[in-house]
């Protein structure tokens, strides 16, 4: 069983009167860095190029420097770049500025896992990584519930990497949620298979659900609705969030209870266990890493491109702009 921190379990005063710096002030960026500002951290630098994210950061009141300085300033440097940017920039501008008693926050634990970015020994390497998109961490905090985290540790060159892990957790608000203890292999592999097992499965439930209703002749206004657009999955998956996946059943009539329940017993999953299976071993034999850098060294996205093109004028996307442009 994993341990879970609350509030009590973290003590923000070890982090209050450090300098941190944010690296990467888009949406966890910002939301981070009004939390931290709010709970009490002092100071607050952000590292960044002369861009749109610097000019908000000057506007939400924070200092801005360029990236090697204001780390070379900080105690702790919160790393919130993009996978894919954050090894260049990490061995260009953060790691020669890097001294003894320095913490190296990641809120993605992927470039560590994947030895993309490797620290020096003599600084602590933790992971603050909320389980929320950037508005949600802002706006829960504000709301004064928190949002749950991951917090971990993948070097401890102080002797208290988590008790440094567990006060940054705290300074954004993750702690009244509750900030789950895991090691940085656990976060990179669940997000990767949600990413890659989870939501593709989903999106090709409703695609084919989707092209069985109008091929049923169902109006295709009225499936999407059913399916999606009127949100009702949305608000399944809260209550799911709050109570349990089948706990929330009972909101639903007898007849849909029978219904999705019947059919759960039916179906057979051997071939969602085969795919999900497939990419989690891609995921940690490293695999799916080599893919992902060859797509962006050697092929400039097109791969990626040609496949969001094929998404975005896919017969399930054109039937949403049809429906939306008369609902809205």
């Amino acid at each position: 069983m994993a341990n879970i921190y609350y509030d009590k379990d973290a003590d923000l005063s070890l982090v209050t009167d450090k300098v941190v710096a944010i690296v990467g002030y888009g949406n966890q960026g910002r939301a981070q860095a009004l939390n931290m500002k709010d709970s009490g951290v002092k100071r607050i630098i952000v590292g960044s190029r002369h861009d749109g994210s610097y000019d908000q950061a000057e506007k939400d009141g924070f200092e801005v420097f360029p990236i090697a300085e204001a780390c070379k300033m900080a105690d702790v440097i919160f790393m919130l770049l993009p996978d894919e940017f954050a090894p260049k920039i990490f061995e260009e501008q953060i790691a020669p500025g890097l001294e003894k008693g320095n913490i190296v926050n990641f809120a993605s634990a992927y470039n560590i896992t994947f030895k993309k970015i490797i620290p020096p020994e003599y600084v602590d390497v933790v992971m603050a990584a909320p389980r929320m998109i950037g508005e949600g961490v802002r706006e829960m905090y504000l709301r004064g519930e928190g949002f749950p985290a991951f917090v971990g540790v993948a070097q401890d060159a102080s002797g208290k990497a988590l008790e440094y892990g567990k006060a940054l957790c705290k300074a954004i608000g993750s702690t009244k949620k509750g900030a789950i203890e895991v090691c940085f292999d656990d976060e990179t592999c669940l997000d990767l298979m949600t990413e890659q097992g989870i939501w593709p499965i989903i999106y090709h439930v409703f695609v084919e659900a989707f092209k069985l209703h109008v091929e049923m002749g169902h109006p295709e206004e009225a499936v999407l609705m059913e399916e999606y657009i009127s949100k009702e999955p949305m608000f399944m998956m809260e209550k799911a969030a709050e109570m349990g996946m089948f706990k929330q059943l009972p909101f639903h009539s007898h007849t849909s209870q029978y219904g999705q329940l019947k059919s759960f017993e039916l179906f057979d999953p051997t071939q969602i266990k085969e795919f999900l299976r497939d990419r989690y071993d891609r995921i940690r034999n490293g695999a799916f890493a080599e893919e992902w850098e060859k797509e962006q060294k050697e092929n400039d996205l097109a791969t990626l491109k040609e496949l969001s093109q094929k998404a975005m004028e896919s017969e399930l996307t054109k039937a949403e702009e049809r429906l939306f442009e008369k609902i809205n």
